[in-house]
Parts: structure tokens; C-alpha cells; sequence
């Protein structure tokens, strides 16, 4: 697998940001006037961008994490559902399921009525397939769980169209049977940061897992693949004896910066 490149990471980490805000404004960040789809959810509420540029060969797609009270109830619905009608030979998390299948409002004048988000993505993504673009998807919290879905339906349907996925902050997706048919692995990246409680969710071990290459940003580093256990371990271990560090030498050595040079 290959290595993400820090201005990889810097550029999904910022639009996974602005995904956030209300609007975003593409050219700014590269990409052509023309260059932005936006997929709205079942509320009318902007939840996936396309982005693209006319001469570039990535189309990025940004997906936001749960950002209303509904959603967030959906992350407590951790039974499974099958993924059968995306094209996938494995079951998720219902609530992140729902979030896929859940009616897209129109957005565009010719967006038509009755598509559900899944159904959306695939009719903008296709046409740009079609015209040379790969696809990278990258999301923060559940957006980068649907993202692993939506690309790995999309490779299946157009084999070496993903380029990569990018998540942040991740929650498990499925259990076993989705670690052994997700076709993408070796292109996913899963981002988390210290102790984010949500990377540990849902809190069960055997019926969920994540799938992909791990980069774990923990005390100054990145630590690959580390199993979950030990970065629970390690975090809660860094959290309880994180006031004595505060006593060591180093930590003074450190604070220098607060005082003015004379």
C-alpha cells in the first residue's frame, strides 16, 4: 500500500472541514467553476459535494458526518443490514445503511424526484468515469463510512475508477464478512486522532471492525495498524498519567518559548 502524502492529508482534512459550512465556494480550492454536484439528503440538507477539476483526473467526493440530532439517533441503530442493493455481498451498520438509502432531495433543476442518496452519487460519478476521472472519497465520522460504501459499489460497477479513500475519525462499518469481500483495502486510509472515542464505536468487537490502513496520530507520531485494544489501552493509560507529565524536566524544556529572548 502506498503512503499518503502530507498534502494528501492536508487537502481532505480541509474540505472535509468546509464540508461543514454552508456553502463552498470551488474555485477557490482548484477546482473548475463548473467543478461542484451537490447531493442533498432526505431533510433538503447539503450532505455529499462533488468536486472536480476539467484538468485534473480526480474528482473528489466529500461526505459529512453526522450533523443533525436524527443521524446521530441512527448511530445507536448498530444492528446490520444487507448491502445487497448497492451491488455488495455484505451487511453494515443500519443506521449508516439508512443513510444511503434515505431519499435524496433534488437540488438542481434536473434532478429528479425519487432517487435515494446512493442513487444520486452513481448517476453524477458515472458520466465522469466515463470521461477518464478517478474517484477519491473522503469523509469525517459517518461520511467516512458511507464513503467506503460508495466507492467500493462504485469499483465494483467500474473496476480501478476509486483512487483512494480518505477517512477521519471513522466509526466500524461491519463485522468480518465485509473485512474479507471490501475490494478497495489497499487503497483506504483511516485517519484517527489520540483517544477519539468514535473510532471505538460501535462497542462491539466481534460484530464490527474496520477495514483499510490505520494511521493512528498519537503523541507526536503515526502509528500504523495499531490494534484496537492497544490504542484504547494507550489512551486511556497517556489520559491517567497525563498531570505527572506535566512535573518532568522535558515539559519545562518545552514551555521555554513562553519567555522573551533579552
Amino acid at each position: 500500500m502506498k503512503t499518503l502524502k502530507r498534502y494528501q492529508y492536508e487537502k481532505y482534512a480541509v474540505l472535509c472541514n468546509l464540508a461543514y459550512q454552508r456553502t463552498l465556494k470551488q474555485t477557490r480550492y482548484g477546482f473548475s467553476p463548473t467543478g461542484q454536484r451537490i447531493i442533498r439528503n432526505r431533510l433538503g440538507q447539503t450532505f455529499i459535494r462533488i468536486l472536480w477539476n476539467e484538468h485534473n483526473d480526480e474528482v473528489i467526493v466529500v461526505i459529512k458526518g453526522s450533523h443533525n440530532i436524527w443521524d446521530w439517533l441512527l448511530n445507536l441503530a448498530m444492528w446490520k443490514r444487507s448491502c445487497k442493493p448497492f451491488g455488495l455481498n455484505y451487511s453494515i451498520h443500519f443506521g449508516f445503511h439508512y443513510l444511503l438509502a434515505q431519499e435524496s432531495l433534488p437540488h438542481y433543476n434536473s434532478d429528479k424526484l425519487g432517487l435515494t442518496v446512493f442513487e444520486r452519487v452513481i448517476k453524477v460519478i458515472e458520466p465522469l468515469i466515463s470521461h477518464g476521472k478517478r474517484i477519491t472519497f473522503t469523509g469525517h465520522s459517518s461520511g467516512g463510512a458511507i464513503g467506503c460504501v460508495l466507492a467500493d459499489a462504485i469499483e465494483y460497477r467500474n473496476p480501478k475508477s476509486i483512487k483512494r479513500v480518505v477517512t477521519f475519525g471513522q466509526p466500524a462499518l461491519g463485522g468480518h464478512s465485509f473485512k474479507h469481500h471490501y475490494a478497495i483495502k489497499n487503497r483506504t486510509y483511516l485517519i484517527c486522532c489520540d483517544l477519539d472515542i468514535v473510532t471505538f464505536l460501535p462497542p462491539l468487537p466481534f460484530l464490527y471492525c474496520h477495514c483499510g490502513k490505520q494511521l493512528w496520530l498519537y503523541n507526536g507520531k503515526i502509528h500504523e495498524n495499531t490494534p484496537t485494544y492497544i490504542r484504547l489501552f494507550r489512551s486511556l493509560f497517556s489520559w491517567v498519567i497525563r498531570p505527572f507529565s506535566y512535573h518532568l524536566m522535558s515539559k519545562y524544556i518545552r514551555n521555554k518559548d513562553y519567555f522573551d529572548e533579552r
